[in-house]
């Protein structure tokens, strides 16, 4: 099931309005076709009302239950929210604007390519509050690259955003590929020049405030042991030397530069997947730290520094790895006074999920920390040897993705942030041929983009629980809990319940 978008057609939503007392809205959307498909109804002051289906949204108030009947459910299926059972508020959802997610939206028709953020950022669409942008390079570029490749620029004089290529400029991205192709040693950097346009137009889309937030994959390579933006290393030298207080000083200068394009950031991560640095031969830009030489380069090198900034607002989020590092690297952290101090929350990303328990990981953090927010920063599917690429219409990831944001708010996750915003047909472009899956598949040789089931999976989050709702008791009937149902709600601010049930 995918939607077909180009130039002159793409499916939209109403704004969200909130029902009168007593009734209800229902968004659905199914394998079968229907893609957040809108429905209403009342409500039953009864318990004793035939089968109930729980996606709907309401004002709290009295206890009032809704009278969707489906034949298929048993007569008791209830599920009851309890507004008085409270738990973490959601900073929001999201995903991510690498270079090939900016090329891939610029290679489409201008009226296409604002088809596409407006599905994200409008009313109309998804309403995304939450962007994350790599800190220069990733795989997902056509190079390898950092701000400061000159070495041994400790005053990082010679800091600048990259600039794109010239024709890339004038024909708003159609030209990337004659640029090198994909990584080959004519590429040519693309730089947040390229992103900044798109930031502003989904800024400009939006009615809820954006969250933006960055991770740096690399140091530049002449700060590293390895001496290389891949493999192995970490940064020379240890916390509180030459070598780290330049690398935190480049956190400020990016921001900085940032600034000058009028666009200011809710948060940074200290390093993206700080254990991938550890691990010999890894394929792409990585740069590696232990829990305890995050915790030291924190405390003595980047959170002063950033806390003496023009930028002291912004949030520091720890680890940004996958969450079987949980509870043990943020004890390491946080149980360090200096650091603490300095930091807000902590980001996972999902890729090892299936050997790091959420009750084994998360939960306990939580509960040792329960001041600082944890966040989903990554998740993508096609990222294991054994998964395809990208596969068109497949329902199956979209309930992985609904299974994946439904288990983390379940379990004081406060938001979730999906990677690629859109990526060509074969899950590119990828300078290591790491090719992914994405909610928007582009074909830029038709000028379409493709909806994806987990476009509309995510939908059901992003456009109904807004930064601020807070997660509520939810109590299963005792027949719910024999079906194979996984469900969710929210207190918005505006005083609406959100409930959302996923039916796998």
């Amino acid at each position: 099931m995918v939607c077909v978008c180009n130039a002159t057609y793409c499916d939209t939503l109403d704004p969200v309005v909130l029902p009168a007392p007593g009734t209800y809205v229902k968004y659905e959307s199914s394998k079968a076709g229907k893609r957040l498909e809108r429905s209403e109804g009342s409500f039953q002051r009864s318990l004793h009302t035939p089968g109930t289906c729980c996606s709907w949204q309401r004002r709290a108030g009295p206890c009032l239950w809704p009278t969707i009947t489906l034949a298929s459910l048993p007569a008791d299926l209830v599920l009851a929210v309890d507004t008085t059972q409270r738990y973490q508020k959601v900073k929001g959802f999201g995903g991510s604007i690498t270079d090939a997610a900016a090329m891939n939206i610029f290679s489409l028709p201008e009226t296409a390519q604002d088809h596409l953020l407006r599905s994200y950022f409008s009313e109309e669409g998804l309403e995304y509050n939450l962007i994350r942008l790599p800190m220069a390079s990733c795989d997902f570029s056509l190079h390898a690259y950092t701000y400061d490749d000159v070495p041994f620029d400790y005053e990082l004089a010679h800091f600048s955003l990259r600039d794109e290529d010239t024709k890339l400029k004038v024909s708003s991205g159609r030209e990337w590929g004659r640029m090198g192709g994909r990584g080959g040693a004519g590429a040519q950097p693309l730089c947040p020049l390229l992103q900044i346009p798109l930031l502003h137009r989904a800024l400009a889309m939006s009615k809820r405030p954006l969250s933006l937030y960055a991770s740096p994959w690399t140091s530049p390579t002449w700060m590293k042991t390895s001496e290389s933006f891949v493999g192995k290393g970490t940064l020379k030298g240890q916390a509180g030397d030459k070598y780290h207080k330049t690398w935190a000083n480049y956190f400020v200068r990016f921001l900085d530069e940032y600034a000058k394009h009028n666009l200011s950031f809710w948060a940074v991560t200290a390093e993206n997947e700080p254990s991938a640095g550890l691990i010999n031969n890894y394929p792409f830009q990585c740069l590696g730290f232990t829990a305890e030489q995050q915790r030291d380069f924190i405390a003595r090198d980047l959170g002063p520094v950033l806390a003496n900034s023009s930028h002291h607002h912004i949030q520091l989020i720890i680890l940004d790895d996958n969450r079987l590092h949980l509870p043990h690297w943020a004890k390491v952290v946080l149980e360090d006074e200096e650091a603490a101090r300095y930091v807000h929350g902590i980001g996972i990303h999902w890729y090892l999920d299936f050997i790091g328990p959420i009750q084994d990981t998360v939960v306990p953090t939580h509960e040792l920390f329960p001041d600082y927010f944890i966040l989903a920063t990554e998740a993508c599917i096609g990222a294991h040897f054994w998964e395809r690429d990208v596969i068109l219409g497949c329902w199956e990831r979209g309930n992985q993705y609904s299974h994946s944001i439904l288990t983390n708010l379940n379990h004081f996750v406060a938001g979730w942030t999906d990677w690629n915003l859109a990526l060509d047909l074969e899950g590119g472009p990828n300078w290591v041929k790491n090719y992914v899956d994405s909610p928007i598949i582009v074909d830029t040789s038709e000028g379409i983009f493709y909806k994806q089931p987990m476009f509309y999976h995510l939908g059901h989050f992003s456009k109904f629980i807004p930064e601020g709702s807070q997660r509520v008791g939810l109590i299963a009937s005792k027949e719910s809990k024999k079906m194979d149902l996984e469900y969710t709600a929210f207190l918005r601010p505006d005083g609406a319940v959100v409930v959302v049930v996923l039916n796998r």
